[in-house]
């Protein structure tokens, strides 16, 4: 097991803010400069392309300022998209059939690239599956699942793991574990 970063100082801390055009919420800034620089979460650390965090490669520094958006935001997006695939009867030939499904394919790619603006893998679980971590918006603070990889959904992580119920907040979602507080039927 890798030894526990040590915090960050408030210079790198506001350092990686400027960077990176985001205002870390209270929690995890408070926890970054009194606790770890990573351990339970990703770390956080000065690269030679600059701040970043581990297990978050395929972030795109542009979507992090963006607010997280709740999925119930764009659920009504993700339907239509679903509905306009297209298909292969609908086309007189192959090759404009394979043309069309690739542009929808990419504009799906972008669209669930929109569900996690804001917002870092805190805790990478495998198989595509990931804790996390609403860093801008209304929800900001704010702990989530991500699993679409396995059912299409990102859902919030909570205490009381009943549909409605408000995602957990940094600070108490530290020492436990993210599977104990999906919703039932999820673990």
């Amino acid at each position: 097991m890798a030894p526990i970063p040590p915090p960050l100082t408030e210079a790198e801390v506001a350092d990686a803010e400027r960077e990176l055009g985001v205002a870390f919420p209270a929690e995890y800034r408070a926890y970054l400069l009194g606790v770890s620089a990573g351990g339970a979460v990703s770390r956080l650390a000065r690269t030679e392309r600059g701040w970043s965090w581990e297990n978050n490669e395929a972030l795109a520094p542009e979507s992090l300022a963006l607010p997280f958006p709740h999925p119930d935001s764009y659920a009504a997006e993700d339907d239509a998209l679903v509905d306009r695939e297209p298909r292969a009867e609908d086309f007189a030939d192959q090759h404009a059939y394979a043309d069309a499904w690739r542009n929808w394919d990419d504009e799906c790619g972008a669209f669930e690239d929109r569900k996690t603006a804001g917002a870092i893998v805190a805790q990478e679980h495998g198989c595509g599956l990931a804790t996390l971590l609403a860093l801008t918006g209304p929800l900001a603070g704010t702990l989530w699942w991500d699993g679409r990889a396995t059912c299409g959904l990102i859902v919030p992580l909570s205490l009381d793991r009943l549909p409605g119920t408000p995602p957990i907040t940094f600070a108490a979602w530290l020492g436990r574990r993210s599977w104990d507080l999906l919703p039932p039927g999820w673990s």
